[in-house]
């Protein structure tokens, strides 16, 4: 268990973009599934289309939550070293 303000900041930033990145695994798999079944009817197809287009952006949108989250923490842990050698 974390035991000052630093640890307990470390864990919650961590947490937050571990479910930002599994939420948004989720949808990709859920537009891509619901997507796939929509080529099953002719009238449902661009909705297919769409789907498969929104899905493949949140493909790009992964590496993005990382480099935020890569960041974040660098700065975070460079703030942290600053303060401990004052």
């Amino acid at each position: 268990m974390p035991q000052n303000h630093n640890d307990r900041y470390e864990l919650f930033f961590k947490k937050r973009y571990k479910v930002l990145h599994t939420l948004n695994d989720f949808l990709i798999g859920l537009l891509f599934l619901v997507g796939s079944f929509c080529f099953f009817f002719e009238e449902l197809k661009p909705a297919g289309i769409w789907m498969f287009v929104i899905g493949s952006f949140q493909l790009l949108i992964r590496p993005t939550i990382r480099l935020v989250h890569d960041f974040h923490y660098r700065k975070f842990v460079e703030s942290r070293r600053s303060k401990s050698r004052e």
